[in-house]
């Protein structure tokens, strides 16, 4: 019953929230409405956070340090890191744009974590400069970090990822624990736990171990099975040289999200629940932790709506052709049995829409046949004008853009409820203009192919890198109110 009352506020509150955004202008059916969409629950977002806290303050020791450091990758919206860290959590970047976005949001160096398998020499200087924390993801970066440590103390704590080799979960793809995975230290590989174990021996600059082991389609019992490896590599380490070396495990993400049904399944206290069954003593205090969610933050809350701009028929199916498509659910359109999204069908004034089901195909703009969002879905006829929802995008899906056939980056606004029911959007990030894919396109250096083209100076850096971190706008003012 719990369940289905969550369904039911949850779908009532998006339906208010289609009808704002048609009457406040923001999508709609007609030409000078825009076609397209993307709308992040503010509220929603900030009580995933503290289901989070809450869940891993609830059941650890006292005083145990923690930071939860939210996966840029899944969300990479300066707006967005700026929310999370208003609510209390930091980042856990993957590469030097994703470190620019958390700078840019004002998170502190010190609830910043670097993760990525190829990370540069410049970036982990970088890195180690600032005080980020920096997990090795392999022993030659490991050989890297030794001449830069030897070269200057490091300010950051330092760790390196282990790969438990527990097994995959349901998308190949995804399963970062495989046997034959590229992320981290190989555990089960002959001779790579010994090596691990006189790795930290011989550097007593290295105070952490950091393990991924969950993401979507990896059950939990998989994910705390990894986590419990972590562990118990970490107390042989810290037994080996007969202190505690080690004093700080980072235990990565990967929450699975339910994108099957309004329910938020599974829940942060359920996977708390699974660690502690697996591996109660990493919640006695011994070691500090560090987690880092993304998918399971933001996926329940992002909602994309586009137009229906034309319906035919092909082989007797209809077709419901939408500006929605793979520069949006890329991995949908590739993967679609792996990723199958919901469409929700509404009429031109944002209504939800009755009728009979029909069989039809929800097509995106895409100059390619693979472009789709549902095949032979069971929806209400659609028509031109109508308008499609897709919920569950918080994450991945317009967060992360895709720019085949140069398609536009769609504007994305969050929105709140108010008590009375008015809802309020602000904008986060505006619709990409023509003029803006020509600059990204190399629009300024159109002449730089041709054989009467001079030949440009070298550039000896990159401007305007590294980007010093600004102040960006105050928490709950993250553009202009609509």
């Amino acid at each position: 019953m719990a369940a289905t009352t969550e369904g039911e506020g949850a779908a009532a509150r998006r339906d208010l929230v289609v009808r704002a955004a048609v009457e406040q202008g923001l999508v709609g059916g007609t030409d000078t409405s825009e076609p397209l969409v993307c709308l992040l629950d503010t509220d929603g977002i900030r009580a995933s956070a503290a289901a989070l806290t809450a869940a891993f303050a609830g059941a650890l020791a006292p005083g145990t340090p923690v930071l939860h450091a939210f996966a840029v990758k899944a969300a990479p919206l300066v707006p967005v890191l700026r929310l999370l860290a208003d609510a209390g959590l930091g980042c856990e970047v993957a590469s030097p744009g994703e470190l620019a976005l958390a700078r840019a949001a004002g998170v502190p160096a010190a609830r910043t974590v670097l993760d990525s398998p190829a990370k540069t020499t410049a970036e982990l200087r970088e890195a180690l400069a600032l005080g980020i924390a920096v997990n090795a993801d392999n022993r030659q970066e490991l050989e890297r970090l030794d001449a830069l440590v030897a070269a200057a103390p490091p300010a950051s704590p330092i760790g390196v990822r282990i790969n438990p080799q527990t097994g995959a979960g349901a998308i190949d793809a995804l399963s970062t624990a495989t046997s034959t995975s590229k992320f981290g230290v190989a555990l089960r590989d002959p001779g790579a736990r010994q090596w691990l174990v006189r790795a930290f021996l011989d550097r007593p600059w290295l105070t952490r171990l950091h393990i991924h082991s969950g993401s979507q389609g990896v059950p939990l019992e998989l994910i705390a099975q990894g986590v419990r490896e972590l562990h118990a590599l970490a107390e042989e380490i810290n037994a080996a040289a007969g202190r505690r070396r080690i004093d700080t495990l980072d235990i990565g993400g990967g929450l699975p999200v339910n994108f099957a049904s309004d329910e938020a399944t599974p829940t942060y206290a359920r996977y708390v629940s699974a660690l502690r069954e697996a591996v109660p003593a990493l919640f006695d205090g011994s070691y500090g932790l560090v987690t880092e969610f993304g998918r399971s933050l933001l996926a329940k809350h992002g909602l994309v709506l586009a137009r229906v701009e034309y319906t035919k028929s092909s082989g007797s199916r209809p077709i419901a052709l939408t500006h929605a498509g793979v520069q949006l659910a890329t991995r949908t359109a590739y993967a679609p049995a792996a990723w199958p999204v919901r469409i929700l069908p509404y009429d031109a004034k944002g209504a939800p829409k009755a009728g009979d089901p029909v069989a039809q195909d929800v097509a995106g703009p895409a100059c390619f046949a693979g472009d789709l969002l549902a095949t032979a879905r069971e929806l209400p006829l659609l028509a031109p004008g109508d308008l499609i929802g897709v919920p569950d995008t918080g994450a991945y899906f317009f967060t992360a853009h895709y720019g085949y056939n140069s398609l536009p980056r769609p504007a994305v606004h969050g929105f709140a409820v108010t008590p009375d029911g008015r809802v309020r959007f602000r904008l986060a990030r505006p619709a990409q203009s023509a003029a803006d894919i020509v600059a990204e396109a190399g629009g300024a250096f159109g002449d730089a192919l041709l054989r009467t083209a001079p030949a440009p100076a070298p550039a000896l850096s990159r401007p305007g890198w590294p980007p010093a971190p600004g102040p960006g706008p105050r928490p709950g003012r993250p553009g202009p109110a609509r």
